[in-house]
């Protein structure tokens, strides 16, 4: 411990700099606004300069120094973007709330280790003979792939630097290419080059780092002038239903509608839009659509209804509710299949039934990246204390094939929920063909956060990155159509 009074003070500030920075850039009760986006150009500067810089001896930072500055930095960071943690802890999962503040300490601990990670990474290069020069130049390529081990490793790749450059329409072209890492590049390489001028010596502390201030200069302001009208109105309209159904605390002091309620309920929603959920339900009332609405596809989100596909009360409902609508239908649900393979007597999914406007039942999607602590529990022998956490929600089982699925002639490629973060994993609907790309989401139990806008955010690069119209539908918070751009 004594050796860490080696690092100055001046480090110790810039890394809470750049943590807060770093958070500012990301949606945290509201969407971002231009001027905010625009500090992720510079938002990883104080947190290099605290890295690189020289002990209060002069000499390079040693490994373990940098190490703890890094999972300082990270620790703020996660605290910060993801302090909803705790409110869906105590709010959603019924915990106390010291219990669901560790839970979120916990997590930032353990997160944190990978920008710990990347500063390990750069103190290596600034001790090799490539010097301060070379970890700057690799800054980036180190950036991106730490973010890479996130979404490989701990499953969790939220909020990646790329996203916060979501309304930067010259610099999200680089999207389809490849993905949202590709934009993280571009700004941790900017991040880098502005560094130098704190870092470096010479000709390089000028134009280095003018360099990329043109540049990020040009990206930020140009991309305020583009106006792409190239999109054609193809005259399809989604009907897509958003519930608000109270979750958490406040829901449980509800009275839960019964199953059959809810079907009407929401056929009534679905048909009628603007029709309250409190509204009194009129005996022999005539359920039409909007005058002039003739709607290509109806959706339902997620969650929390408990219709179960293989259930005939709930396929004859969404049957007549089709047929009314004359358009097909996908609708969250719970997936049951009976089998002896399982200690339960039965294999349980989070799934998304397709209808055809016949009113024929087409299959189901089932999920296949399932949260881990709230769908189901990893290593369950290990942390079956922990068992008692996914009471909310269940023990889902994963889902196994990325299917596309066709109806009245348009190809549909859906995804349930926290689904929508893996970039890598929705470019396979694409690739197999789906023209429209349709996320179901429970946003609920994210509360009255910023993190229903986060996911937003990712969902909205999911559209670009495929060049594919999206269908965001969420059973609390924003629910949307976002076009490839």
């Amino acid at each position: 411990m004594n050796s860490l009074r080696l690092i100055p003070a001046r480090s110790w500030f810039l890394v809470l700099s750049s943590a807060l920075l770093q958070t500012y850039i990301f949606p945290i009760a509201g969407p971002v606004s231009p001027p905010r986006a625009a500090i992720g150009w510079f938002a990883l500067v104080p947190f290099l300069a605290a890295l690189l810089q020289p002990d209060r001896a002069g000499r390079p930072l040693r490994t373990l120094h940098d190490a703890v500055l890094g999972y300082l930095c990270g620790i703020l960071w996660y605290l910060g973007n993801c302090y909803w943690i705790y409110q869906t802890m105590y709010l959603y999962g019924a915990l106390p709330k010291p219990v669901a503040f560790a839970i979120l300490i916990l997590f930032a601990l353990y997160l944190g280790l990978y920008h710990a990670g990347f500063a390990i990474l750069l103190a290596v290069i600034r001790k090799s003979r490539f010097g301060i020069p070379g970890a700057l130049f690799l800054a980036p390529f180190f950036w991106v792939a730490i973010e890479l081990a996130r979404t490989r490793i701990t499953g969790f790749p939220w909020d990646l630097l790329g996203y916060s450059q979501i309304d930067n329409l010259l610099l999200t072209r680089f999207a389809p290419i490849a993905g949202v890492m590709a934009i993280s590049f571009v700004l941790a390489a900017a991040n880098a080059a502005l560094a130098g001028y704190l870092l470096l010596k010479g000709a390089q502390r000028l134009w280095i780092p003018a360099s990329a201030a043109i540049l990020a200069i040009f990206l930020q302001a140009g991309s305020l002038l583009i106006r792409d009208h190239s999109l054609a109105d193809a005259g399809q309209q989604a009907v897509m239903m958003q519930e608000n159904l109270e979750v958490g605390a406040v829901g449980r002091n509800q009275r839960p509608l019964s199953t059959a309620e809810e079907l009407s309920v929401f056929s009534r929603m679905t048909l009628n839009p603007g029709y309250s959920l409190t509204a009194p339900s009129t005996p022999g009332a005539t359920l039409s659509l909007l005058p002039g609405m003739h709607p290509t596809i109806l959706i339902w989100p997620e969650a929390p209804s408990q219709f179960e596909s293989s259930d005939p009360s709930f396929r004859t409902a969404i049957a007549n509710l089709v047929r009314t609508a004359q358009a097909p239908a996908i609708i969250g649900s719970l997936g049951v299949d009976l089998t002896s393979l399982s200690s339960r007597g039965y294999f349980l999914y989070d799934s998304a039934s397709l209808f055809n406007s016949a009113g024929t039942y087409q299959g189901r999607y089932d999920k296949i990246h399932l949260v881990p602590w709230g769908e189901y529990v990893p290593f369950k022998q290990v942390f079956a204390f922990a068992q008692k956490l996914t009471a909310g929600v269940g023990d889902m089982d994963r889902g196994v094939q990325r299917s596309v699925f066709t109806a009245d002639g348009h190809r549909y490629g859906i995804f349930v929920c926290y689904e929508s973060i893996f970039g890598d994993e929705v470019r396979h609907f694409a690739l197999n063909g789906a023209q429209v790309l349709v996320n179901i989401s429970d946003d609920g139990w994210y509360g009255d956060t910023g993190a229903p806008w986060q996911h937003l955010n990712m969902t909205r690069m999911r559209a670009i990155e495929n060049r594919r119209w999206l269908l965001l539908d969420t059973n609390t918070g924003i629910t949307t159509a976002i076009d490839p751009q």
